[in-house]
């Protein structure tokens, strides 16, 4: 698929993402797989899925687009940090591959822009993880295929917000040609749709449709307060 093929197929759609932290309940690979099933019939158009066995078991059993990624420790660059990691979720059957493309040091010490290259030689895409404009700016110009506001908020120095960032995502969108996804704390319909209206091309939702867990917690927060 090419990311012109892509990129028509995801336009104005929902992208869900079936993750779960470690130590999670739903981190099981036949549970993410229902995660995907069910994403499928409720109209989603393509399912984010973190390591390889999980992208494979995925890649599988729906017949939508998968976009993996290895998410490898929890601090600085983690997710898909290197080429070794990238190449790993593209033999496991993603369509594209995300990965951090924000200024910080590689745990390797490559460069963004070695991990497209390899990727692209692979026969996959890229999507670039970013926190800032610049970072997407600089994504863009690497040849990353697509730019996700992911990681704002998440990098020291972003702002801290409990919504999503559409100040990046109006940003991105004016500044780079490439597809822009708005990914990151988007907890309701009308967030993702405003995330479209402010140009965005597709939109990321994770935590508000596949994690009970989380969602659990925040009701009993809620219950708790006085």
């Amino acid at each position: 698929m090419t990311a012109q093929d892509l990129a028509d197929t995801l336009k104005g759609r929902l992208i869900v993402s079936c993750q779960a932290p470690p130590g999670d309940p739903m981190r099981e690979t036949a549970t993410l797989v229902r995660l995907a099933l069910s994403a499928v019939a409720g109209g989603g158009s393509a399912i984010r899925a973190n390591e390889p066995e999980v992208v494979a078991a995925i890649t599988g059993a729906v017949d939508l687009p998968v976009i993996g990624l290895w998410k490898d420790g929890d601090t600085g660059v983690y997710i898909t940090p290197t080429v070794r990691h990238a190449l790993a979720i593209v033999e496991a059957g993603a369509a594209v591959v995300a990965a951090d493309a924000t200024d910080r040091p590689r745990p390797d010490g490559s460069a963004f822009a070695e991990l497209v290259t390899a990727v692209h030689a692979a026969g996959a895409l890229v999507m670039a993880d970013v926190s800032t404009l610049a970072e997407g700016i600089a994504a863009a110009e690497q040849g990353a295929d697509f730019v996700s506001t992911t990681l704002s908020g998440y990098v020291p120095g972003t702002p801290k917000q409990t919504g999503p960032d559409l100040g990046l995502v109006t940003s991105l969108s004016a500044a780079i040609s490439v597809p822009v996804v708005a990914e990151g704390r988007i907890n309701t319909p009308d967030e993702a749709a405003e995330a479209l209206a402010r140009g965005a091309h597709s939109v990321v939702v994770g935590t508000a449709i596949t994690a009970p867990t989380a969602l659990t917690a925040r009701f009993v927060a809620g219950l708790a307060r006085p």
